[in-house]
């Protein structure tokens, strides 16, 4: 009979807090075969298997539905999956690995401090310029989705490979949408958040995959592991 595959953080801090976590709640974790394997298994729950995945990939996995459950940020899920209401189920925050994605502009732009302002100055912008405002990031997927929320089309995306909070000093853009937890990282480059431009408020999930194979089975191993972590 198949076991409910649940991907974890294979490493970092999201790791830790992940087995942290587990733990209060009673059940070890352990890894299976090589010390240094992507394999293992919870204590007392027989039915699940671990699958140890880099963040980035368990939002990949989920979307695929090649793991049935994984914990990793709600940041991730939504950025890798446009339809992700209907591709996976957010069964619990966790409490942990916070962070907000935001749109961040450069602090001596002192007219600018919503995305309308934004709108206002864009056309301007590309007067001076000949092109539209640039805004470097990872996040693509929500910076399209919230920018057209807001009715703001004139800029154009530049994608960030590196660390994007340096891409307005370097020349390389002129705002940025990236992740923060403290606002620290953004005002040590001389940029702020605008009023209206957090995205979206993240944080560690614990997220099942609506394309998986799932049976009756399986459900109630999802089942059991949700009861225990609720227990905390």
């Amino acid at each position: 009979m198949s076991k409910l595959t649940l991907a974890i953080p294979s490493k970092g801090r999201l790791m830790e807090q992940t087995t942290d976590m587990f733990a209060r709640a009673g059940l070890s974790l352990r890894k299976t075969g090589h010390a240094r394997g992507y394999r293992g298994e919870i204590e007392g729950l027989p039915d699940i298997e671990i699958a140890y995945v880099s963040s980035s990939e368990i939002a990949a996995a989920l979307k695929s539905g090649s793991v049935h459950c994984g914990i990793t940020g709600e940041d991730l899920v939504r950025e890798s999956m446009s339809d992700a209401a209907t591709r996976v189920t957010f069964l619990k925050r966790l409490g942990f690995g916070f962070a907000d994605v935001v749109v961040a502009v450069p602090a001596c732009w002192i007219d600018v401090a919503t995305v309308a302002d934004l709108e206002d100055i864009a056309v301007p912008f590309r007067r001076a310029h000949g092109r539209w405002p640039r805004v470097a990031t990872k996040y693509m997927n929500l910076t399209r989705a919230f920018f057209a929320e807001k009715g703001f089309g004139d800029y154009r995306i530049v994608e960030s490979l590196g660390a994007t909070e340096g891409t307005p000093a370097a020349g390389a853009a002129e705002l940025i949408v990236d992740i923060t937890t403290t606002g620290e990282t953004l005002r040590a480059n001389g940029l702020k958040i605008l009023d209206d431009g957090v995205i979206l408020k993240s944080e560690a999930n614990l997220v099942a995959s609506n394309v998986a194979a799932w049976s009756p089975w399986l459900r109630n191993a999802q089942n059991t592991l949700l009861v225990k972590l609720n227990a905390i």
